[in-house]
């Protein structure tokens, strides 16, 4: 029995008599053909949205969105992969009306648009709210480190610099050394101090290099800086260090949408509660809500700012140890005394207020008794004990009780907030970043969330629906 033949390929046809027909009713390209087509390109800031009446006519700024889209969804993120794509697969052939843009213009048009690439998804967004698809009750706040384009060899920092200087410093003084060296023996063949002198010269341009850069990180005040690509940060990750961006995003309780994103270069999410909870509360149009998020997010100082705009935070705070080792006893050892603001320490001895500084927010108590107490090697190794208390430790002990008052919080963070991260970290294949810079990044992060919403809804409402709602309303 012979197998299921195809046709050949040599014979003649007319595929197809219309485009249109090859692509199904129900298929997703549908959805963001219409969802681009529903835009208002020139209010979001793209240009070119009206072409000029003289010169070479451009592309038309809403197929290029359209092709990035497209791409997003389908796990094609380079500009080289786009512009295959859009001379050989039919759904972008149907999608573009068989443009042919090359790949410098598609990637300018990402790299030039940028913020209006985050408007776009912001506007979907605004969308979904409008279709009645967020529960505005319950709201999850969640980050992730994604690596930047620079390598990790691109970092400087103070630290790093000494040590550089001090190897070429040391590499001068062996080159010297061998020069001197071989003045005293027989004489060596002519190019042979005209290669030791050119890889001092070479030495010294590098050491020249060094200080300047020193001199850079003095001037603005920075810690680390990588070069070529000055907003990205060297941070901790699962995988170790990597020059990282921090994404965040904030997901609705009811259909696990995100309601809110942002990109940033801090390394820690300690500062990222409240902005991120009132751009959330924000975009979901809610007068109250309840957010949750982890121990990475626990700020007193946010949690009462949260309370002030009606947003209830949820963060349980981190095991409390004590630095100086698991030999010592721990705050969590030590009873507060809110009426006289004082503490008392397992040895039953009152630790008094006696510094408060305003800058830092913070008050710091000690007892004279130390010196004399039969518990301190189990206490400390310094002279006296020091407790130390955030001016918005009351707030930060609430979130934390809120936590843990009952598990069922923290269970529906994680199945909140940590399925996005892992779809989009599937859209994005490898998950890193392909153009420079925070603002372009940003883009990128707003395409894929733009990506991860954009399936989920079809899944909701079908394309069918979704279709109908992306219909514009008679006049």
């Amino acid at each position: 029995m012979a197998h299921i033949a195809g046709q050949s390929r040599h014979q003649a046809t007319l595929f197809p008599e219309v485009l249109d027909e090859v692509v199904a009713a129900d298929n997703t390209v549908r959805v963001i053909d219409a969802y681009v087509d529903s835009l208002d390109l020139a209010e979001l800031g793209f240009s070119k949205v009206e072409a000029a009446a003289t010169g070479r006519p451009p592309y038309d700024p809403g197929d290029l969105l359209k092709l990035y889209l497209y791409g997003y969804v389908n796990r094609v993120r380079s500009s080289r992969g786009l512009e295959r794509e859009a001379g050989r697969n039919v759904e972008v052939l149907w999608l573009i009306n068989r443009l042919a843009p090359d790949f410098k213009t598609i990637a300018d048009f990402r790299k030039d648009h940028a913020q209006a690439i985050i408007a776009v998804c912001r506007a979907f967004i605004r969308f979904c709210r409008e279709q009645s698809l967020f529960g505005a009750e319950l709201l999850a706040i969640d980050g992730t480190k994604i690596a930047a384009v620079a390598s990790r060899k691109q970092v400087i920092t103070p630290e790093q610099i000494k040590k550089r200087d001090a190897a070429i410093e040391r590499k001068i003084a062996e080159h010297l050394a061998a020069m001197d060296e071989a003045d005293r023996r027989e004489p060596a063949p002519a190019e042979a101090p005209v290669d030791i002198t050119a890889a001092i010269a070479a030495l010294k341009a590098q050491r020249e290099t060094l200080q300047r850069q020193a001199e850079e990180l003095a001037r603005e005040g920075l810690k680390q800086k990588v070069i070529g690509e000055p907003d990205a940060k060297l941070m901790r990750t699962p995988h170790g260090h990597q020059v990282a961006y921090n994404a965040q995003i904030v997901v609705d309780a009811e259909y696990k949408l995100i309601v809110a994103f942002e990109l940033t270069n801090n390394g820690n999410d300690q500062q990222l509660l409240h902005p991120m909870a009132v751009e959330g509360k924000a975009a979901v149009g809610a007068r109250e809500v309840t957010v949750v998020a982890d121990t990475g997010y626990s700020n007193g100082e946010h949690g009462a700012r949260c309370e002030q705009d009606r947003i209830t935070a949820i963060v349980p705070r981190a095991e409390t140890v004590n630095p100086r080792g698991k030999q010592y006893f721990s705050r969590d050892q030590f009873t507060y005394d809110s009426e006289s603001d004082s503490w008392r320490c397992p040895a039953g001895e009152t630790l008094s207020l006696y510094k408060t500084s305003l800058t830092q927010k913070k008050k710091e108590y000690a007892t004279k008794a130390c010196s004399t107490c039969p518990l301190k090697p189990q206490c400390t190794n310094a002279e006296q004990r020091v407790i130390v208390r955030d001016f918005y430790e009351n707030d930060r002990a609430a979130m934390h009780q809120r936590a843990m008052a009952d598990p069922i919080w923290m269970k529906h963070r994680r199945e909140l907030a940590e399925h996005p991260f892992g779809t989009m970290k599937w859209l994005m294949g490898h998950p890193r970043f392909l153009v420079r810079g925070l603002t372009k990044a940003g883009a990128e992060l707003a395409l894929t969330v733009l990506s991860y919403n954009l399936k989920r809804v079809i899944n909701i409402l079908g394309v069918p629906a979704l279709l109908r709602a992306l219909q514009p309303t008679p006049a």
